[in-house]
């Protein structure tokens, strides 16, 4: 480390101590984040596997995202390709004698588990939980090895499992022919921010999904995903352990796409097939990176802090309206990451990391069951529709959630989800269904053998050697803990963890530690999951030369840009294909907050500012 990456260090890490970053106002409060970052970038960023040898290409011969994710970095043509690999933000701890240390099915029995139903109150909905899965179908999925292990409930807490053991394919160990990481892990998905959940991650599921008339996608006459004729699988491109919610919106970023391509063949009728996919796929997927990264993570991570900083990400601390007058510039500082004149990677090629994968486990976020609501019942201003039923979740799962999902329809699935709250992120708050569950093949086929997946978590950390919680939080300069009493608060948990990990707490488990640590107010996240975010929310925009020196009219056409730049939330997207729904139903500025509660209040405009209508 540098002199000044010490100096910097002590700053932060004397601002850790006394717990008060989240509070300084705003402008302190993105210095302290821009100096993390920066830290982050220099330690945190580790490459796994040697880059190809071989001729530079041309970006002006590829100016459009490849099937399955090639030809984006100059230097490197396979960075962030499908079947490249898993980078690492920490390196790797090896655990090969510790994977039942202490048993996964016990930690997730008795500390994930779900007792009583937490939730996010107003904060985050049903959408919002669906978005995240939504994203990951875009960016990770490991490849498997044909071996098979099977883990076994001990006594201790066999009656309480609904499985007594499970048997799950091992993660494929590949060599990465590189020093310093010896294995490594292959990502079945292309990790740019491209919309493969909709677009797929090779040219054999983008074949499946296309129409080839107009650049146009699949999609059925009322508004849902098309399925398969012979089992009813859906047709978009990832349906992998997906679920009705996931399913939702794919379909209206499908309909998205092919909105854009309606826009783009009637301004420039000249465009072919190929060139209007082409555009309206750069277009779509833009749409999806910065309705993520200035609408869902604002909402996840509410505080005015984030909120500037995300905006920052996107427009830069001078905000939309400068850069919408004079461009991009004066750098990454005043105008944002995107439009930068070149891609930025800080030496290491482009990848999303195993420990990306390891913070993103959110699926606490769901609930018990959906709140079906009655769309056509009378209502007054202002009011949620009324209650119509309550759907198990279980049945809105895979190919069952595609027949339930026709016959709810877009309308009243999205309504309902917008009206209830997610569940949080706690400890005893994994869904119960969850632990007994039918995992799919990439193709959507279901397997034979049932999953207790929260178990399957706790291995997967510890199969792919990401560090333990202590182990995480040092890598990642924050301060370990030392005590039960540093992590929470809550006595009972205090008493679990002792019973399952003794008094050792460099034992801790990363997703139990996520799950109980104390969250900073308005964070639906732990602080050590956001660290993560810091590094790579950064990574996933600067490293794509299709939101830095691509971003221009020349690759996405003045149409197709003026499409991003005039998106702000996933709201304008629902307005632009279900006006009357969000006229009637949602009372939220935000798509992701409970859509029954106030009006977002964040940043109202001055009394002195509003001009009389």
């Amino acid at each position: 480390m540098t002199l000044v990456d010490k100096l910097l260090f002590l700053i932060i890490h004397f601002v850790d101590k006394l717990g008060i970053w989240h509070r300084l106002p705003v402008f302190l409060g993105l210095i302290y984040l821009s100096i993390r970052r920066h830290l982050h970038q220099e330690y945190n960023l580790f490459n796994v596997g040697k880059t190809p040898a071989g001729v530079r290409f041309n970006p002006a011969d590829f100016p459009f995202r490849t099937a399955d994710g090639e030809f984006n970095d100059p230097f490197n043509e396979g960075a962030g390709s499908e079947d490249s690999f898993f980078g690492r933000n920490v390196l790797p701890v090896d655990q090969r004698n510790k994977l039942l240390k202490p048993n996964p099915m016990v930690v997730a029995t008795k500390l994930l588990a779900r007792r009583n139903l937490k939730d996010t109150g107003k904060q985050f909905n049903m959408i919002a939980a669906s978005w995240i899965q939504f994203m990951i179908h875009d960016w990770i999925d490991h490849l498997e090895d044909t071996q098979q292990i099977e883990l076994t409930a001990p006594a201790e807490v066999a009656s309480q499992c609904p499985l007594k053991s499970f048997k799950f394919y091992k993660t494929k160990e590949v060599p990465t022919g590189f020093y310093e990481i010896k294995t490594g892990h292959l990502n079945r998905r292309t990790p740019w921010w491209d919309g493969s959940a909709i677009y797929g991650s090779d040219e054999k599921s983008l074949k499946k999904v296309r129409t080839f008339k107009d650049g146009k996608l699949k999609i059925s006459k009322d508004g849902l995903l098309l399925h398969e004729d012979d089992d009813g699988r859906a047709i978009s491109g990832d349906v992998r352990n997906s679920w009705a919610g996931v399913s939702l919106l794919q379909a209206l970023f499908v309909m998205e796409h092919n909105s854009v391509c309606d826009a783009l063949k009637k301004e420039y009728p000249e465009l072919g097939d190929e060139e209007l996919y082409r555009h309206a796929r750069l277009v779509t997927a833009a749409v999806i990176a910065k309705i993520h990264t200035i609408d869902w993570t604002v909402e996840l991570l509410k505080t005015d802090t984030l909120h500037a900083a995300m905006r920052a990400n996107w427009y830069g601390l001078l905000g939309k309206k400068f850069k919408d007058t004079f461009g991009h510039v004066g750098g990454a500082i005043l105008s944002g990451l995107v439009g930068l004149k070149k891609p930025e990677n800080h030496g290491v090629p482009y990848s999303l990391t195993e420990e990306f994968v390891s913070v993103y486990r959110m699926h606490s976020l769901l609930p018990d069951d959906l709140l079906l609501r009655d769309i056509n019942a009378a209502t007054g201003p202002n009011k949620s529709p009324p209650l119509s039923k309550q759907i198990a979740m279980p049945n809105l799962i895979g190919i069952n959630g595609e027949k339930m999902l026709s016959g709810i329809g877009f309308t009243r699935q999205m309504v309902s989800m917008g009206h209830q709250a997610c569940a949080a992120l706690e400890l005893w708050n994994y869904p119960l269904w969850l632990r007994d569950i039918i995992p799919q093949n990439p193709d959507g086929t279901e397997r034979p053998d049932h999953v207790d997946l929260p178990a399957l978590e706790i291995f997967r950390d510890r199969e792919r050697s990401v560090a333990r919680y202590n182990a995480f939080r040092r890598a990642l300069l924050l301060i370990p803990i030392s005590k039960w009493e540093d992590l929470t608060d809550d006595a009972e948990s205090i008493k679990t963890l002792r019973e399952v990990y003794g008094n050792d707490v460099e034992e801790l488990d990363l997703l139990v530690g996520l799950m109980a640590e104390k969250k900073i107010k308005g964070f639906a996240i732990s602080e050590t999951a956001f660290i993560i975010f810091v590094i790579m929310a950064t990574r996933r925009l600067e490293a794509d030369r299709f939101f830095t020196s691509n971003f221009n009219e020349e690759t996405y056409t003045k149409k197709g840009l003026e499409r991003v730049n005039t998106t702000e939330s996933l709201k304008d997207v629902l307005d632009r294909h279900y006006p009357e729904m969000t006229k009637k139903w949602m009372n939220s500025s935000s798509a992701f907050s409970v859509w029954d509660s106030a009006p977002n209040a964040r940043n109202p405009i001055p009394l002195y500012l509003r001009v009389p209508q």
